[in-house]
């Protein structure tokens, strides 16, 4: 199918790295096999990783970074996170310069505020991230979990760069994202992202998704993967090569419109 993401031509999902190497602190017992997952599925094709700051504690950006370290920076898409309590100028660029450490690499693809906070000036926030661009750090700057007010604040504080993504959590059990915020992102062309995908594998329960799936001989994990792509740039996490296999036969099908609306408009 093809997909841009940032306007840059990129692999049809990529690959969520939450938990692996640890969730609010470092787990280093299975960084061995992550990063042959990793691996696995870049040579499949998947060129985009999505990461944060705050996932293992750092540990997981270095994961990352030794995953990515034998393989051409730039072909690679690399998504990394702010906290939201590392806001304020000072605070956000010395956490990517921390970020780009553990990646080990000179720049990120897109940055991304993780979540909103309220408490520091979202224009502020957004003169560091510019910065990041101009000294040639950051080639991209985006937002994470913003409402459609948040989203046009962002958008209004830009300066010299443009909000080129927004990431949200989107998937078939939480569809409410099409009716305000997916909009308003295509309207403007702002990027959505999706995290939480495929439910986290929680899908077998969803009676569309069977039904619809059999007919082109597909998983309902598959099956919900599609229904996805089609307004937004998923980022299912995987840490199993049999799973990397599984969401890769996403891309042997695509649904008919008939199809989709009939998935959308089921309630």
């Amino acid at each position: 199918m093809g997909k841009t993401l940032c306007g840059r031509s990129v692999s049809d999902f990529g690959i969520g790295t939450w938990g692996i190497g640890g969730r609010s602190s470092p787990e280093p017992r299975n960084d061995v096999a992550q990063i042959e997952a990793i691996r696995y599925a870049l040579d499949r094709g998947v060129n985009v990783i999505d990461t944060a700051e705050m996932y293992g504690s750092g540990h997981t950006e270095e994961i990352v970074g030794r995953a990515i370290k034998e393989y051409d920076r730039e072909k690679l898409f690399i998504i990394t996170k702010v906290w939201n309590s590392h806001l304020s100028a000072p605070d956000l660029l010395r956490s990517a310069e921390q970020s780009l450490e553990r990646l080990g690499s000179s720049y990120v693809d897109l940055y991304l505020i993780h979540w909103p906070n309220p408490s520091v000036p979202i224009e502020e926030t957004i003169s560091a991230m510019e910065k990041l661009v101009k000294d040639g750090k950051v080639r991209n700057i985006g937002v994470s979990n913003f409402s459609v007010k948040e989203l046009q604040e962002a958008m209004d504080s830009t300066k010299t760069c443009e909000i080129s993504a927004n990431q949200i959590e989107y998937n078939y059990g939480k569809r409410e994202p099409e009716l305000d915020i997916i909009p308003f992102c295509e309207k403007n062309n702002v990027d959505v992202i999706a995290y939480t995908p495929i439910m986290k594998g929680n899908v077998d329960s969803y009676d569309p998704l069977r039904k619809i799936g059999k007919k082109y001989n597909a998983t309902p994990v598959q099956t919900a993967l599609n229904y996805v792509m089609r307004r937004s740039y998923p980022i299912p996490k995987s840490s199993r090569k049999d799973h990397i296999d599984e969401l890769l036969g996403a891309l042997d099908f695509r649904l008919s419109d008939l199809d989709y609306i009939e998935l959308r408009d089921n309630q």
